[in-house]
């Protein structure tokens, strides 16, 4: 089968590659689509970050590069394990792509599991990935999806529960404003969750067609240009003075952070989302002064339940996100070169790694 190996910083190859082998406990997933993440737009261009370099394994996966990419993604069911159940050929799934050691709790009451040591990402850390024709998983990672969801959309169910743990992390709740700086993918999805749960949104982003896909999706009640607006003034405008309840930084960019400091409340929370490859700074004067509570958030932790039912009863829809599909020889020149270099063109660019899906 056909798959995208990554091999170092700026080598990525499509190969043929042995298919999986269905072995008890796993359930084989024929790929339908698979999002280009942040995340490997970052190993792209400044990795190897969560990807083991060639020569030093993984210690769960025991994997180093080349290694199969791709961690956002849906497909159908072609074979089921000895020992499998709730799941039959044919069914709708998506994956939760955790690299976890078996002795880790990753039960309904587990809160923590993604912060266990040597965590890391199906795609990324080894064990295949979504970016290949096949893929085959634990029983644990594989979330049935209903056959009304398209599968395309089905793939942004994975960022979309990066969003919903965001929320989750921030304490926010009906009634509250958001700021989003940011309209990317995860910031789009974040203000989806935020407009399902209540939340007033404001969105932050120099991207005139990321704005107006914030606009046309309906995820934002109000959109703004810091290219041109003064974010902060108009922010405190529309909360009568007082200032955001919780602010959500997408970008990894110092002035969307300083922006938050600034237009939260006293006592909002800030909730930093964006993978930074690179060391950011905090005016540790205005954290005191104003008592802001400033948050990591990463990944998610089992929330994709709840975030599957969000898409099955229609309170997110996600076929506006989608702006790009691709098939598998078109993943760099598409793909990764439109992300990187031109993102303000594109939001959430899938791929087809069969090409079935075109």
């Amino acid at each position: 089968m056909r798959a995208a190996r990554y091999y170092d910083r700026g080598d990525i190859r499509i190969e043929n590659i042995d298919e999986p082998e269905v072995a008890p406990g796993t359930v084989g997933i024929d790929v339908a689509w698979c999002g280009i993440c942040g995340t490997d737009l970052h190993e792209y261009a400044d990795g190897p970050i969560f990807i083991p370099p060639a020569g030093h394994p993984q210690p769960i996966s025991h994997e180093s590069a080349p290694v199969t990419m791709g961690h956002e993604m849906s497909g159908v069911v072609y074979g089921v394990g000895e020992g499998v159940d709730g799941l039959s050929v044919g069914d709708h799934v998506v994956v939760e792509p955790y690299i976890i050691r078996d002795d880790v709790d990753t039960g309904p009451d587990s809160h923590d599991y993604h912060l266990s040591p040597d965590m890391n990402f199906i795609g990324l850390g080894g064990c295949g990935g979504g970016l290949a024709e096949k893929i085959v998983v634990k029983r644990r990672w594989v979330h049935r999806v209903s056959d009304s969801v398209p599968l395309d959309q089905a793939a942004l169910i994975e960022p979309l529960s990066v969003g919903f743990h965001a929320v989750q992390r921030s304490g926010a709740s009906a009634g509250d404003i958001a700021l989003i700086t940011g309209a990317g993918p995860i910031g789009l999805l974040t203000a989806a969750v935020c407009r399902a749960e209540g939340i007033s949104t404001i969105i932050s982003e120099p991207s005139s067609l990321r704005r107006r896909k914030a606009v046309d999706a309906d995820v934002a009640d109000h959109v703004l240009d810091p290219t041109t607006d003064d974010v902060v003034g108009r922010v405190r405008e529309l909360t009568g003075g007082r200032g955001a309840d919780v602010g959500f930084e997408c970008t990894s960019v110092q002035p969307a952070l300083d922006t938050l400091f600034d237009a939260l409340k006293p006592t909002g929370v800030l909730v930093v989302v964006s993978i930074w490859g690179h060391p950011g700074s905090v005016e540790m004067q205005k954290l005191v002064l104003k008592e802001i509570d400033m948050r990591g958030t990463i990944a998610y932790v089992n929330n994709h339940p709840a975030v599957i039912d969000l898409v099955e009863s229609g309170k997110v829809d996600l076929s506006p996100f989608i702006t790009g599909r691709i098939g598998l020889d078109h993943l760099i020149d598409e793909g990764f070169e439109t992300l990187i270099h031109r993102n303000e063109t594109a939001v959430k660019i899938l791929v087809s790694p069969s090409g079935a899906g075109l």
